[in-house]
């Protein structure tokens, strides 16, 4: 498998994933705001989760990256291609810790990301999976140009699947 990739935008540095990165992701992963990922989950579940968003890289040729902020060095998130028995189609999620939200960080990381996904690593599709309740993941999927594709396999029977690629037929 290839190299976990390190990629850089105007504001942000996408890294692989660290052990000191697990006490925000856990705090998340046991909040309330886990909800639209099917939590709230127990400190077990969230390592699992963690572990694996780590492990798919090695596994899969994709995986987690955790999202800096360049000026602070401050994590601020992750963005992810998540594939696997879990997943039916290669999928682009992300998240925010609260204190960073609504300052455009999850659609320049997911941008960057998406990039690498179709131009380097060349997977044949991509998606989106979102709870309908989620109204700010399905926003930001589509100002990333993805569409709506009721037909897609998912995982949960509620999600909402977007397609980032290839266009979908009319």
């Amino acid at each position: 498998m290839p190299p976990i990739p390190t990629l850089v935008t105007p504001r942000l540095n996408l890294r692989a994933m660290r052990f000191e990165d697990w006490p925000a992701y856990r705090q998340l992963m046991a909040s309330e705001r886990a909800r639209f990922m099917g939590g709230p989950f127990s400190d077990t579940l969230a390592w699992g989760m963690f572990c694996s968003d780590h492990a798919q890289w090695d596994l899969l040729g994709c995986g987690a990256l955790m999202i800096d902020d360049q000026t602070t060095g401050a994590c601020i998130g992750q963005v992810g291609i998540n594939a696997g028995p879990l997943f039916p189609e290669w999928e682009l999620g992300w998240f925010i810790y609260p204190e960073f939200e609504g300052r455009g960080y999850a659609l320049e990381a997911a941008e960057a990301l998406l990039h690498w996904a179709k131009e380097v690593r060349r997977l044949p599709s991509l998606v989106s999976y979102v709870d309908p309740e989620n109204q700010r993941s399905a926003t930001l999927a589509m100002r990333l140009g993805a569409v709506l594709d009721r037909t897609a396999a998912r995982p949960a029977p509620g999600d909402l699947v977007y397609r980032h690629y290839p266009a979908m037929p009319v």
